[in-house]
């Protein structure tokens, strides 16, 4: 599957008094009608853990020159979001309160309708709640053969 270029996005959400995110390739639209959104997570993951216990999240779509920001959320482990955006232009999403990445092609904002559990990943299926905004004029950056590319 690594043949298969992917749009890189970000999601994120509030835990309580903290906020994680992580890097996914596999977010996509559902439906138009109602506007349903899925993102596929490792089910061991803590976004996914936490995503059981939260429902509403945000997804930043992530555009050419953000490949850092796709890193630092790729990275193992469970730091703070908030560390992850250091020096990074952000801010939180009104409907979700979860952290959007500002300078992508677009971010929405979605609450989990259904959870699918599929083999080692768990997927969740959202409504979408917002459209943060959308930047047409920006590149986006999939992920091809383990690296980021900005789309020409």
């Amino acid at each position: 599957m690594g043949q298969l270029a992917a749009g890189v996005a970000v999601v994120t959400v509030r835990d309580d008094r903290d906020d994680v995110g992580t890097t996914v390739a596999t977010l996509m639209s559902v439906s138009l009608d109602p506007p349903l959104v899925l993102v596929s997570l490792a089910s061991s993951g803590y976004l996914a853990e936490v995503l059981l216990r939260r429902d509403r999240w945000a997804a930043s779509l992530l555009a050419d020159g953000q490949q850092t920001v796709a890193s630092r959320f790729a990275t193992p482990g469970r730091p703070s979001a908030r560390l992850l955006l250091a020096g990074v232009p952000h801010h939180r999403g009104a409907h979700s309160d979860a952290l959007v990445v500002d300078g992508g092609t677009a971010a929405i904002e979605a609450e989990t309708t259904q959870v699918v559990p599929a083999g080692d990943h768990t997927l969740f299926v959202g409504r979408l709640l917002a459209v943060d905004y959308v930047d047409a004029a920006r590149r986006p950056i999939v992920r091809l053969r383990s690296r980021y590319r900005p789309v020409p």
